[in-house]
């Protein structure tokens, strides 16, 4: 616990205790604001509890922000103003060339670098209580947190026009602007999504799913060490591959000896359970528009007309992640995962399905999506807390440039 006097005010930053803390953090979201006017914005736990979000991760902490008027030092007498989560993991940073030693010649291989990285989540200041350095008071003592755990770089997301944002963690704490991917969000209509013929969708085991990814995609930046905990998690829909329908699957490890020209893999996890979202700042004739659609969706589904779900109240979502590739038709199967994923979000109730990619990712041309409930840039920012692992592979990670792809962890949406 740290305690810092300012004007007469204590400001005191303790771990969250969740039998007593609950209700005040709740609160605190609330009245937040959590995103601009006519896009997805943060609306309420479904769980009800204000660490779901990072319970999920191998290592986490909420950190709350109290203050005490005067010299008062009773407990009860102390209001909650602030929350951040963080949480900590290991993944890949960069990757390396080695030997294969199967072949003659031995021919080079690419291999993960890895690094122990903290992800900052969550960062809340209660309005009537802002430019009293709360936000930055908050993310130091989770720095600090952060360097005892042996993290070696934090880093954040946030709005591209997140003025504020910015302004705390760029200018004042040392971050590096990293990362811009594209958030995709696309509405789930009142009617099923066709998905070709031509294509053959198999559902992974998960012991599948996991040989794929660590074959195919533990080089990709971002990719989790334990993504087996990810897969295995009960948010996990389930990981599904695409293949053309004259192909046969075979089971994964001939598929990763001798894989078919083109596919595409994705997996889905169910934020439904997890939060709830609203599109806020929309008006009453968009409104009547929007229910307009889905009722002429209703009654003639098999127009396939494009309405607008409920996302003026609160509603659920699916997040894909895992998306990836290869082979000339990998864009058309993966705009028919998308179709598929659209279809088993509509059969749970979600009002969206949603995704994020690096802004050069090859598949973004086959994610269906609404560019004015998506988001071009969402930005990520980093900062170097300690040194990375001494191979020499990498250097500085915050200094390197962006690959064509990028591995966003469900478990920190």
């Amino acid at each position: 616990m740290v305690a810092a006097e300012e004007e007469s005010v204590t400001v005191i930053i303790r771990e969250y205790e969740p039998e007593k803390d609950c209700q005040k953090v709740e609160e605190v979201e609330r009245i937040c604001e959590v995103g601009p006017s006519g896009k997805l914005s943060l609306f309420t736990d479904q769980l009800g509890d204000p660490v779901c979000r990072i319970r999920n991760s191998p290592t986490s902490l909420m950190l709350v922000a109290e203050i005490a008027v005067g010299n008062s030092s009773s407990k009860s007498e102390r209001e909650i103003v602030g929350m951040i989560r963080g949480c900590i993991k290991t993944v890949t940073c960069g990757k390396k060339l080695s030997r294969n030693g199967k072949t003659d010649p031995p021919l080079p291989i690419p291999v993960p670098v890895l690094t122990k990285v903290a992800y900052i989540l969550g960062l809340r200041v209660s309005p009537s209580h802002r430019r009293m350095k709360l936000g930055y008071k908050l993310v130091c003592k989770m720095e600090e947190w952060f360097r005892q755990n042996g993290a070696e770089y934090s880093y954040m997301a946030t709005e591209n026009d997140n003025v504020a944002s910015i302004n705390l963690f760029v200018d004042k704490c040392s971050y590096t602007k990293f990362r811009t991917p594209s958030i995709l969000v696309q509405p789930v209509f009142a009617h099923r999504v066709k998905v070709s013929h031509k294509f053959t969708i198999i559902k992974l085991s998960t012991y599948e799913a996991e040989s794929l990814y660590r074959r195919r995609f533990s080089t990709t930046e971002f990719f989790p060490r334990d993504i087996d905990s990810v897969l295995n998690n009960k948010l996990n829909l389930g990981t599904f591959m695409a293949i053309p329908s004259h192909e046969k699957w075979v089971g994964s490890d001939n598929f990763l000896s001798e894989p078919p020209e083109s596919w595409a893999v994705m997996s889905v996890w169910n934020l439904k359970d997890v939060f709830k979202l609203e599109v806020r700042g929309a008006s009453v004739l968009r409104k009547a528009f929007a229910k307009t659609t889905r009722v002429v969706d209703r009654a003639l589904p098999f127009l396939r007309l494009p309405s607008v779900p409920e996302v003026f109240r609160p509603f659920g979502l699916h997040f894909m992640y895992g998306l990836g590739g290869e082979g000339p038709m990998s864009v058309k199967l993966t705009k028919g995962l998308c179709g598929f994923a659209h279809n088993l979000a509509k059969e749970h109730g979600c009002g969206v399905v949603a995704t994020e990619v690096s802004g050069r990712e090859p598949l973004r041309e086959g994610i269906p999506h609404w560019k004015r409930l998506s988001c071009d840039e969402d930005l990520w920012c980093i900062k170097r807390l300690g040194e990375d692992y001494s191979d020499g592979s990498v250097g500085d990670w915050t200094k390197s440039k962006p690959g064509l792809s990028i591995f966003v962890d469900p478990r920190e949406i």
